[in-house]
């Protein structure tokens, strides 16, 4: 690990403003990636900014609208009454990220601005229709992930919340890998106000994205039996030494399915 300097801001303004100032600084959410590869010497911020103390680790349930602080650690929306009774996918989806230690310290914040192509996260407010707010404004997901570890936010951007519509019904079906427990193939399902949405995470080369052949069979009629025959193209999925390009496909088809299936 290479020297840094440490800072803890009290304030938003101040977080952005040590963060706008030194292009090498970094901020700190819950650590689950950034630690790690700071111990590895793969990155070497000038400055590490730390986010815990600047107010953003909160669930509130207002106006149709589910809001969670951006430093909300997985645990907690795992086990918040008003996430299970708005959306209790997202409270399962949380429940599942990762082992204990992570979950009560990696964040739904930290987890948006890493944007790792496995994250089960992105899934859940791509399919949802969430929108990201920041320090500077507000980004739909649609804008918001434009590639594997890369999103819209610009140097020194920082999230304060993630706002949820609340679906009809909606559900995350997720292969993991045994070890790290990150989704080799991850399907969120969501029936919206304004139609079905269908994220999958762990798959895609470019990491998260929306299966449109799925949403407009599943906008017909929405049952596992409707998305009998749609292939998800192997060309587009991800290939490594957990599996191949052709089994992540098919695996997409039968995540989709059961997450249709377990849609509530």
């Amino acid at each position: 690990m290479y020297d840094f300097t440490y800072a803890k801001p009290a304030s938003l303004a101040d977080a952005a403003k040590a963060l706008g100032a030194d292009a090498e600084a970094k901020a700190l959410a819950g650590g689950m990636t950034f630690i790690p590869v700071l111990k590895q010497r793969l990155n070497k911020p000038s400055t590490v900014v730390d986010l815990s103390a600047l107010g953003l680790n909160y669930i509130k349930l207002e106006g149709g609208k589910l809001m969670i602080g951006a430093m909300t650690p997985h645990g907690s929306v795992a086990a918040s009454a008003d996430v299970k009774k708005a959306i209790p996918a997202l409270a399962e989806l949380a429940g599942n990220i990762g082992d204990r230690q992570v979950r009560y310290r990696g964040t739904i914040g930290g987890s948006l601005a890493n944007n790792d192509p496995s994250a089960c996260y992105p899934s859940a407010v791509l399919a949802l229709g969430a929108t990201i707010k920041t320090n500077e404004r507000s980004i739909a997901t649609d804008d918001y992930f434009q590639g594997m570890f890369t999103t819209a936010l610009n140097p020194g951007e920082i999230i304060t919340e993630v706002q949820f519509p609340i679906p009809e019904k909606a559900a995350y079906a997720k292969f993991a890998n045994p070890a790290s427990r990150y989704a080799m193939v991850g399907v969120f399902v969501a029936k919206t106000a304004g139609g079905v949405r269908v994220a999958v995470t762990g798959a895609g080369q470019n990491g998260v994205f929306r299966h449109a052949a799925f949403e407009a069979a599943l906008a017909k009629s929405f049952t596992p039996d409707a998305l009998n025959g749609i292939a998800t193209p192997v060309g587009d999925m991800n290939a490594d030494i957990h599996g191949s390009a052709a089994y992540r496909a098919h695996l997409v088809g039968v995540m989709a399915k059961r997450a249709v299936a377990a849609a509530k």
